[in-house]
């Protein structure tokens, strides 16, 4: 699923951050890591953009940006951490 997949209140994992040069290299400074879990705040009243609560930082972001980092839902996420260890 992509991160403008999710809807408002819904928490995942990033796992994987696409896009290329100096957008993706903005989105990894900015903490969009592989593994980092975030939170869907809100979307705008009309649906562009949307913020995202990672690490305790509100960050906005269009939906066609949002559309470039790949999420795992955070179950999904701890239940395959679990079986690597």
């Amino acid at each position: 699923m992509q991160l403008s997949d999710m809807r408002q209140g819904q928490s995942g994992v990033i796992s994987k951050v696409g896009g290329s040069g100096i957008f993706r290299r903005r989105l990894l400074e900015m903490g969009f890591l592989k593994g980092k879990s975030l939170f869907v705040e809100k979307y705008a009243p009309l649906k562009d953009p949307l913020e995202v609560n990672l690490d305790g930082c509100h960050i906005s972001l269009r939906v066609e940006e949002a559309s470039h980092i790949s999420m795992e839902n955070i179950a999904d996420a701890l239940q395959k951490n679990s079986l690597s260890q």
